[in-house]
């Protein structure tokens, strides 16, 4: 497979694993979308040299919080390989990810995280993540938004569902 444009996602400029050229992929689709109305962020997932998907921030565009760059290329991955494992592919973006897009990073197994900008950029930039980096730091009754436990007839119904089912996807 190739890029959306034809391109195999090298130019010859960087090493064999096409780093410097995936990244470009990845500002270009952030710059792309700025000029479209949309955040300033893109992201490219590859699997060897070739491009599974990509993603640009449409958190404005859907009126969803969670639909960042990272977070849109991982789905879509997901969907082209018919596999919520993405192990053996690589998330290449226009950023660091924030906590969300590296956590969804995390659960989709992906083996690798390339970013161009880094989280001082992106304040820079008027994109300050450090709240919520320094927000995992304190104890959780310490947090703005109250996050509880509380209690049901049968709180662990859903566990021993999924544990009594036989042919259960591990995942």
């Amino acid at each position: 497979m190739t890029t959306l444009d034809g391109r195999d996602g090298r130019d010859g400029r960087d090493g064999p694993d096409g780093t410097e050229s995936w990244l470009s992929r990845a500002v270009e689709l952030a710059t792309a979308n700025v000029a479209s109305g949309g955040g300033p962020f893109g992201a490219v997932i590859v699997r060897g040299d070739e491009l599974v998907s990509t993603g640009q921030n449409r958190v404005t565009r859907d009126l969803d919080p969670t639909a960042h760059a990272e977070v849109v290329a991982i789905r879509t991955a997901c969907s082209v390989l018919g596999d919520f494992s993405l192990a053996g592919c690589t998330l290449y973006t226009s950023c660091e990810p924030c906590p969300l897009c590296i956590s969804a990073a995390l659960w989709a197994r992906l083996d690798r995280v390339v970013y161009a900008a880094d989280r001082h950029d992106a304040a820079r930039g008027g994109f300050d993540d450090r709240e919520f980096y320094e927000l995992f730091e304190r104890p959780r009754d310490g947090w703005e938004m109250k996050v509880e436990a509380g209690s049901s007839a049968d709180d662990f119904a859903p566990f021993a569902a999924w544990l009594a089912k036989e042919d259960r996807v591990s995942y």
